[in-house]
């Protein structure tokens, strides 16, 4: 069996946070490569990284305990003085999309939204197995998503439920700063860490 790498995936005791312990053995702290860590701080000079940074430290320390999520997702807009927003939506979570466009549209926001099925694409057509059609003949497209939202000159876009994967291709193609509001869990009700609370209990089978 290979040895396994600790890592903070590993760490019980997340001193990095409360400073009041002492730094586990494999400790990415203090075993970190100085370069790296320079280069991270560096990059966090530039202009937009900067401005991101100190708006989402003030959001959070503004709304901590007070605000949800979609609070957040507004004030941190509103403070980086975005005006168009764009969403990428599946079309399992249409109805939430419309309740958050209208909300973001209540404060000033232009929103522009593409649900996963846009542009009516056969799954056959990628070269997806056909037994997938069981769940729906029309292929998720999150490529096509991006470049529509990018085409629109959004802002910033807000990740609707988007399945695993598809996601990614999102965030790698998308031009504007991206969040995620919703992660896809058809069995938890889009609630993924619910598995993990109950992977001891009633989970422990599954996973």
């Amino acid at each position: 069996m290979a040895e396994r790498t600790l890592s903070c995936a590993d760490c019980g005791v997340v001193n990095c946070n409360v400073m009041d312990k002492e730094y586990p053995s494999f400790c990415a702290t203090t075993h970190m490569d100085e370069e790296v860590k320079r280069e991270a701080l560096a990059l966090y000079e530039q202009d937009d990284n900067q401005q991101v940074m100190q708006t989402a430290a003030g959001v959070e320390c503004d709304g901590y305990l007070k605000w949800c999520r979609v609070q957040e997702t507004i004030e941190f807009a509103k403070r980086m003085n975005f005006h168009k927003i764009g969403i990428a939506t599946c079309v399992g979570l249409i109805q939430e999309t419309r309740m958050l466009a209208g909300i973001l549209r209540k404060h000033g926001f232009e929103v522009f939204g593409m649900a996963c099925k846009a542009g009516a694409v056969p799954k056959v057509e990628l070269g997806i197995d056909e037994k997938c059609n069981a769940v729906g003949v029309n292929a998720c497209n999150p490529i096509l998503q991006a470049k529509m939202l990018n085409a629109k000159h959004t802002d910033m876009n807000i990740v609707m439920g988007l399945c695993v994967g598809h996601d990614s291709l999102f965030y790698k193609y998308s031009e504007a700063l991206t969040t995620t509001l919703v992660v896809k869990d058809r069995v938890t009700g889009h609630n993924p860490v619910a598995a993990l609370y109950t992977s001891q209990s009633y989970y422990k089978t599954k996973l």
